[in-house]
């Protein structure tokens, strides 16, 4: 994405706010016209209070004075206040399509965008973007204005004097011409060198435990240590670049300096300007300075606000989950077929799912065991369409998983995964999360005590209303899947898929969780991905998965009596 459709789109962003930023223009233009009051006031003064005596009260002088800054500061907070409104404003659109973005996107981005670059993305990019872009505007619109009607009381006062004065301009323009153009490519250089540095810190803040166990410190260090120097020689290239528009600006300013003070002189000499009408020229072309300097010094953060914007948009126009389903399904009994079913990931050497068929009665328990990467957990990725099917169909109570939409289809499903993922928040937002209804109390306690959670609930003082810190940090291991348990027994679906969901329990709370599990044996339909075979004993029927088939299928008697791959792992868990 080009810089220029960036800077299209963040406007669209501000087409709404129209109103606060023509009342913050207005505010500002009245401060500006404020400036070359100042120095034809000195002029006045000079003029004739040196040389003819005041014609008015000498209090009079300091009142004005500083009765014109007072209404100058006043303007200028003004405009700044309700820019700073439009684009706080603007920020939070952003966000808010971008947060939009993430939740409707492909599962794909998931597996190449951190969640580190995703806050960035979506908090800080936004943030920083609007911001210096909003602050560049006020520079434009204040300084700007200011320098017009500076320019113009320059004019009127003497006009040969001030057509000196800009002769620089031309060459100025041509110089920050150039350096923009160097600060463009180093600018996208330094972003690109702080977003691999970030992704590198949230590595290591998410595997702080491998990294630990694999006693590899040293080695993150020089990983971050490689990042950090190039994003140091990026930063010192963009501020190399940036530094030069300050020399060049002054040098021109030098050399109109010189000009100026020799034609007033000359001037003077001729008798044709007067003292009073010398400094009040003076005053207002040091006047102008401060505002062309601004001017001249926004360049960079500019680029570097579209920069970091344009960021934010390649996420906001990652595609959306495909949704081509249109039919509802209000009530689901849990029947699932899946025929001939093909899953191959990108990039992946083999399919996940080679010609994968199996039938779940409803209210059946069916356990899916074997081997990591023989496609367990591609199943459900599939029967949830996280994953797309290359060829084969899976159907729920006979209709096809893809004519459904995919609210329609996922609201059937509760999932407990050995990765918990909680929510800030209190145990019962938690425990009913999402619910359109609310949170039901009483529910949230019987779901709680089918997990075996309520005996460490019951002693909190705030009970099912105490805070559980981030993703649960301030619950045990144990603690934090019995509670995405109860998150599930919660929703009441009509297929429940327990992903290896009792893998960090202790045996007392795994028994009672097991028990739990049982309870629902024939009421829904199960789906179990178990490591430890103990707990899959009970399944109506047992498949054993090898290479994204079913190689074995039967029940625990069934396959015992077999003698084949499920034996073999009973035996060797047995004798552990």
């Amino acid at each position: 994405m080009e810089l220029k459709e960036t800077t299209s789109r963040l406007l669209t962003y501000a087409k709404p706010h129209w109103r606060m930023l023509a009342a913050s223009l207005a505010f500002f233009t009245a401060g500006a016209a404020v400036e070359p009051i100042i120095p034809a006031l000195f002029k006045g003064l000079i003029d004739s209070g040196f040389q003819e005596g005041l014609k008015y009260p000498i209090w009079i002088v300091p009142v004005v004075i500083i009765g014109l800054f007072l209404a100058r500061g006043a303007l200028n907070f003004s405009g700044t206040y309700v820019m700073t409104s439009a684009i706080t404003s603007i920020v939070r659109d952003l966000r808010r399509d971008l947060m939009r973005a993430l939740l409707r996107a492909d599962a794909k981005l998931f597996t190449k965008l951190s969640p580190g670059i995703a806050v960035t993305k979506v908090i800080s990019d936004p943030q920083g973007a609007s911001q210096t872009m909003g602050n560049a505007l006020i520079s434009i619109i204040k300084d700007a204005t200011t320098l017009i009607f500076l320019v113009g009381y320059l004019v009127y006062l003497n006009w040969e004097l001030t057509l000196i004065s800009f002769v620089s301009m031309p060459l100025l323009g041509i110089t920050l011409k150039l350096v923009q153009r160097r600060l463009n490519r180093v600018g996208e250089a330094q972003y690109q060198s702080q977003q691999r540095l970030i992704n590198t810190v949230d590595d290591n803040a998410r595997a702080w435990r491998v990294v630990r166990t694999f006693d590899a410190a040293s080695f993150e260090l020089k990983r971050f240590d490689a990042e950090a120097d190039v994003q140091r020689r990026m930063t010192m290239k963009q501020v190399a670049t940036s530094s030069l528009i300050t020399p060049a600006s002054q040098v021109v300013a030098a050399i109109g300096v010189s000009i100026i003070i020799t034609l007033a002189l000359w001037q003077a000499s001729k008798g044709s300007s007067t003292v009073g009408e010398f400094v009040s020229f003076v005053t207002a072309l040091l006047m102008t300075i401060s505002p062309m300097r601004h001017l001249t010094d926004i360049y960079q953060p500019i680029t570097n606000a579209l920069i970091s914007a344009r960021g934010s948009f390649d996420l906001m126009d990652t595609p959306p989950e495909p949704d081509l389903g249109t039919l509802d399904m209000p009530t689901s009994h849990g029947e699932i077929d899946f025929d001939n079913v093909v899953v191959q990931y990108e990039e992946a050497a083999q399919p996940a799912l080679r010609s994968f068929n199996l039938h779940i009665p409803a209210g059946h328990t069916v356990a899916l065991v074997g081997a990591s990467g023989s496609g367990k957990t591609t199943v459900v990725n599939t029967l949830l369409r996280f994953a797309p099917i290359q060829s084969g169909d899976i159907r729920i109570d006979g209709i096809p998983i893809g004519d459904l939409k995919l609210a329609s289809l996922r609201k059937h499903f509760a999932v407990v995964s050995q990765d918990i993922i909680l929510f800030e928040g209190s145990i019962a937002q938690n425990v009913a999360y999402a619910s359109p209804h609310g949170v039901d109390r009483d529910k949230v306690e019987q779901c709680l005590r089918a997990a075996n959670l309520w005996n460490h609930v019951s002693t909190l003082p705030d009970g099912i209303d105490a805070d559980i810190g981030t993703n649960g940090a301030k619950l045990s291991g144990g603690q934090r899947q019995r509670l995405a348990i109860a998150r599930a027994l919660y929703r009441d679906a009509a297929v429940w898929v327990f992903d290896e969901a009792t893998s960090a329990l202790d045996s007392e709370s795994e028994a009672v969780v097991q028990r739990s599990i049982e309870d629902l044996r024939h009421a829904k339909t199960l789906i179990l991905i178990a490591h430890r075979l103990s707990t899959i004993r009970n399944a109506d029927v047992i498949c054993v998965m090898s290479e994204g088939q079913i190689v074995e299928q039967g029940t625990h008697a069934e396959l015992l009596a077999l003698d084949g791959m499920y034996a073999s792992m009973v035996r060797i868990q047995s004798a552990n």
